[in-house]
């Protein structure tokens, strides 16, 4: 690698933290919506590879810890992975241990990253022989995610009913483009439809607001009044060993070196599923939300990291709910980025290394000390003075131009349909993983099923 290359990695990383710190600490975002954008402006700038991959390791590293954040200080989840962390949260908040409860948060996350990096890289290299085959079945292993994650789910016949229909919505959509000439007859879509899946919720509540029956009939209440206590937020040991207990410490390494290999599953579930394993048997709820409220930390970015290292390096399509849904413009962003050419093809086993390492380290050293030092003063700044409509507000416009630049005014009302449908379904209990899975099975699907 060349000295500007050298430069612009430490320059990309500290821009992905700056950044997503402040995103972090707003409640309320969802993860993919905030990755996705500035990660394919990257790519569509013509960023060098090794930098964007840089830039976004130190993203979802601080993204992660600073999402849970919020949850802790004022009770509200800052993203989609901080919420199965909501109970505990509000239970420590309710006992005064709001300040403690962060540190161990930071140092869970640190335990999980640590952990999660090296056997990420171990597994990738150990199925890298396979890439061919995995490539070749793809299409099924797409199908085969869509179905797992639906069986996973708490309303696992709703979700394997509504596979079939949204794989039409998806392709019938893409042949109309075709047969309009909106797109090229070999074209295709696929980021904006899946941003259109990420605002599809918030879309449908929106929409809701022009239903006057639906308006009226919302309960109205005074604003609440947040209590953000900055008791003990300064002054503490930043040594992990001096903030959890060895239980602790035990119990997040080993959950999180039992998520790396489940990549392929979604990282809420698997949140929620090892991080309440991780309670133990203790009778005592203190120490049993401590566990957790650590465990979950770890997870949160074991899963991410291992979603988005593995496939990425060892095959280099998008068999993982992170890679299909937050890392998808490293895979897939045309007409920079295609599935026949991407990150894979592009970077060496050593400059992806390089780039994991940096920008996973880096992010973790900063996110760290701002999380045990500085969590009051960011959290007050943040909620007195960013509001939340404005940054989801901006990232909505955001998507509506990608929809234009893929596919013209059409585009755009054709993502606002995905979002409706997808949204009804998302409410419905249809969850995202399996959402997006159906979205890169859709081909295999509709081609079989006509």
């Amino acid at each position: 690698m060349d000295i500007p290359l050298l430069l612009q990695m430490p320059i990309a990383a500290i821009a992905a933290i700056l950044l997503y710190t402040f995103i972090g600490f707003i409640p309320g975002t969802d993860e993919t919506s905030v990755l996705v954008p500035v990660t394919l402006a990257l790519v569509l700038a013509g960023v060098h590879p090794i930098v964007i991959l840089t830039f976004f390791i130190a993203a979802i590293v601080t993204l992660d810890l600073t999402n849970a954040i919020p949850t802790a200080l004022v009770g509200l989840p800052g993203g989609v992975l901080s919420t199965p962390m909501m109970e505990h949260a509000l239970y420590l908040k309710s006992q005064g241990r709001a300040a403690e409860t962060i540190k161990k948060m930071a140092a869970g996350s640190a335990i999980g990253t640590i952990v999660a990096i090296p056997v990420s890289l171990l597994i990738a290299t150990a199925i890298t022989p396979y890439a061919e085959t995995l490539r070749q079945y793809g299409a099924l292993l797409f199908v085969f995610g869509a179905i797992v994650l639906s069986l996973l789910g708490k309303n696992r016949l709703l979700s394997l009913l509504a596979i079939i229909p949204m794989s039409l919505l998806f392709q019938g959509l893409l042949s109309l483009y075709r047969d309009r000439g909106v797109i090229p007859e070999d074209g295709n879509i696929s980021v904006s439809f899946f941003l259109g899946i990420t605002i599809g919720p918030m879309l449908v509540s929106i929409l809701g607001l022009l239903n006057r029956k639906s308006r009226e009939a919302m309960p109205r209440r005074q604003p609440i009044k947040l209590d953000i206590s900055r008791q003990d937020m300064a002054g503490q040991s930043l040594a992990p060993t001096k903030i959890l207990t060895k239980g602790e410490a035990g119990r997040t390494a080993v959950w999180s070196l039992v998520s790396t290999p489940l990549f392929f599953l979604s990282p809420v579930g698997l949140v929620f599923l090892l991080g309440k394993a991780a309670e133990g048997r203790t009778g005592d709820r203190i120490t049993k939300a401590n566990r957790s409220i650590t465990a979950m930390n770890g997870l949160a970015h074991s899963t991410y990291l291992s979603g988005t290292i593995i496939p990425l390096l060892a095959i280099g399509i998008p068999l993982s709910p992170v890679a299909i849904g937050p890392a998808q413009a490293l895979f897939n962003a045309p007409p920079v980025l295609s599935l026949e050419n991407n990150l894979h093809h592009m970077l060496s086993t050593g400059q992806f290394i390089t780039a994991v390492v940096f920008g996973a380290a880096l992010a973790l050293v900063a996110t760290y000390i701002i999380a045990v030092r500085y969590s009051y003063q960011i959290t007050y700044f943040v909620m007195r003075y960013i509001p939340h409509e404005a940054v989801l507000g901006l990232f909505v416009g955001f998507i509506l131009l990608l929809a234009y630049l893929d596919a013209g005014v059409a585009n755009i009302f054709g993502v606002l349909l995905v979002g409706i449908a997808c949204g009804t379904f998302n409410k419905l209990g249809v969850g995202y993983g399996v959402q997006f899975m159906t979205l890169y099975a859709s081909p295999w699907i509709v081609q079989n099923l006509l």
